[in-house]
């Protein structure tokens, strides 16, 4: 089964009164670190020592500058004893530490009782976190000099595709392929605009697909009318999404 509980579903604007896009997957793997993850997670009443793994699929802040909060818990409210698993884009360890270092001085070299362990995306090739199994997806957004990544990941059965932020490009299909449910990048609700998905795009990504997979749309400016869309969800702040 795969259970997506949604911690925000807006995009970098907190747009229509949404808070910042990222989810958690089957309780214990999360989709991006918005600045409001560790309040949500407690809302939610999901323990922060539940989470195994985090994927960062870019360095925009709305997408990891919730991570020194989240250690900052672990050192002094939330004990923790398991490893930690970040996967993002190249240069993720030297990011996270950093920002952590910034943000609370000794952070980063504070002993906290586990180990945080880093793994970059390598787009191409099969890669292991916690022992799951995963693909990241070079895609395309906010130009060549940042690297952006979807990932795709199998739990028993059911196969999860998320895009990141991304434009309309080949990418994506891509990465959506045989997917039972994707997660994607719906920042435009009206016209078409850079570097993200218009609501326009999404209706052709929806036509290119099979109707076998699940669409959740998220980081949202508006809500779109996805009536009579078959297959098109509509991610809401703390909703919960289960496919058996």
């Amino acid at each position: 089964m795969l259970e997506l509980s949604f911690l925000g579903s807006g995009n970098a604007f907190t747009a229509g009164g949404r808070y910042w896009s990222s989810f958690l997957l089957n309780g214990c793997y999360l989709f991006e670190a918005p600045p409001t993850l560790l309040p949500h997670l407690k809302r939610l009443g999901v323990p922060p020592a539940d989470i195994r793994a985090v994927f960062i699929s870019h360095f925009h802040g709305d997408h990891f500058l919730g991570l020194p909060f989240l250690l900052l818990e672990y050192l002094h409210l939330t004990p923790r004893r398991e490893d930690l698993c970040i996967v993002g884009p190249p240069g993720v360890e030297k990011m996270i530490e950093g920002v952590a270092e910034a943000a609370f001085p000794g952070l980063s070299h504070a002993d906290a009782g586990y180990r945080r362990r880093y793994l970059e995306a390598d787009a191409g090739r099969e890669q292991t976190v916690d022992g799951l199994s995963f693909q990241a997806f070079r895609m395309k957004h906010a130009g060549e000099n940042l690297a952006s990544f979807g990932y795709r990941l199998r739990l028993a059965e059911k196969v999860l595709a998320y895009t990141g932020d991304t434009e309309l490009c080949d990418e994506l299909f891509a990465l959506a392929a045989g997917a039972d449910v994707l997660v994607l990048d719906c920042n435009y609700s009206q016209d078409k605009g850079p570097e993200h998905l218009s609501f326009a795009e999404v209706l052709e990504v929806r036509k290119r697909l099979p109707p076998s997979t699940a669409i959740i749309l998220t980081h949202m400016e508006a809500e779109p009318d996805v009536s009579g869309l078959e297959g098109v969800l509509v991610a809401r702040d703390f909703a919960t999404f289960r496919f058996p």
